[in-house]
């Protein structure tokens, strides 16, 4: 088993939901979820689907694959969606046997996942996503960055820590080998250099709205095709969708989404951004920030074994935006993101003072997540500042 370095904010999650018969534990490559899972399920048999002698063994004879490896703990299946086949045979085991927690699953490929499980394993799974390091888990290992800028360019995967491997080392080989390997596994896109064209589009465009026909036009390609490219995107954990907020407050809203990345680092390397030094003077300075808080915000969620209730509220014109509005149950947190490293409160809170009027609340939910050190607590709002926001969500659900 793989030495296991650091404390991930998921691990007494996943114990928890070995009460399932089955436990999913899904997120993008080297998010880390194998070592993980051999860490929380010291005795059972590991096996990997990426390996052919366990690929085609599970694809052709699932029945005797899932005999053969049987034993007294359990199982921990990587990378499955390799061979679907399983869950159907898993299915039948699970409600032939009583075993919580005797299959753990592992894969990088949600939607063809989500799918399979959904049709084969409903009501005996329990699904979880592991990202890559969130905020809190570095600060927990004491590996936090001391300026955002330099926590953006390094971005989250665990390796880049565990064998201090430089971003522009690390990126350019995960992104060749995801264009190369995985995206070519799910949909034949033709040409690969346009598809990496089209992920520089994307990395250009975080924290805008969604412009599929824009994004058609600066790639060369149509809008089906843009449209089947986001979802493997999104599908493959590389980028995620934030939906505007439901309630209108008689003005009339936008109805796209958000577009942002799960790794600044990916981001910054599609970018041609090649330090913190020149993150810091980029025009991209302000929405790699925005990203970096966002999927941080995301993080939380997914590693509390929660969907993330995450939105934006924009009227349709522009005049009044709210980066991030947190949902937990009957209370609504605005959240307003800002790189300035210096607190300007007309600048931090004008926003989020039109957003109380129309809500007809106080202000003692507004936020502001900025570039400095500092918490205050204002009239208009908290402020705190990026590397203290890792733990916000659960602050948040005990108020």
């Amino acid at each position: 088993m793989a030495q296991y370095k650091f404390k991930r904010l998921l691990d007494p999650v996943l114990k928890r939901y070995a009460k399932f018969p089955v436990v999913a534990l899904l997120g993008p490559r080297q998010s880390g979820k194998t070592t993980l899972a051999q860490l929380v399920f010291k005795k059972y048999t590991y096996l990997n689907l990426e390996l052919p002698k366990f690929r085609s063994f599970a694809q052709t004879d699932p029945e005797r694959f899932l005999r053969e490896y049987e034993n007294p703990y359990g199982l921990i299946i990587d990378e499955f969606q390799h061979a679907p086949e399983l869950l159907s045979y898993i299915q039948v085991e699970s409600d032939a046997k009583d075993r919580p927690g005797y299959f753990v699953l592992t894969g990088s490929q949600n939607f063809l996942m989500n799918e399979k499980i959904s049709q084969s394993l409903a009501g005996r799974v329990g699904i979880l996503t592991l990202l890559p390091f969130s905020l809190d888990e570095l600060q927990k290992n004491k590996l936090l960055a001391k300026t955002s800028e330099e926590a953006i360019y390094k971005g989250f995967y665990p390796r880049l820590f565990s064998q201090n491997m430089k971003p522009d080392e690390f990126y350019p080989s995960y992104i060749h080998t995801y264009i190369e390997r995985d995206v070519r596994q799910l949909v034949n896109i033709g040409n690969v250099n346009v598809f990496r064209t089209f992920m520089e589009r994307c990395a250009g465009r975080i924290g805008s709205l969604v412009n599929i026909e824009e994004l058609a036009n600066s790639t060369g390609i149509d809008r089906k095709t843009v449209e089947r490219w986001l979802s493997i995107l999104e599908a493959s954990y590389v980028i995620f969708f934030v939906r505007p907020f439901h309630k209108n407050f008689d003005k009339r809203l936008t109805k796209r989404h958000k577009l942002y990345f799960f790794d600044t680092g990916i981001a910054c390397s599609l970018l041609g951004i090649n330090s913190p030094k020149e993150l810091s003077a980029s025009v991209w300075r302000g929405p790699m920030f925005e990203c970096l808080v966002m999927s941080d915000l995301y993080k939380q969620f997914t590693n509390l074994g929660r969907r993330p209730p995450l939105y934006f509220w924009r009227d349709q014109n522009g005049s009044i935006e709210i980066d991030s509005i947190v949902e937990l149950g009957a209370k609504v947190f605005p959240l307003q993101i800002k790189a300035s490293e210096t607190i300007a409160p007309d600048h931090f809170f004008s926003s989020l003072k039109k957003w109380d009027e129309l809500a007809g609340v106080a202000a003692d939910h507004n936020i502001v997540i900025y570039g400095g050190k500092d918490i205050q607590s204002r009239s208009a709002g908290k402020v705190i500042g990026w590397q203290s926001c890792g733990s916000l969500i659960k602050k948040l659900a005990k108020e």
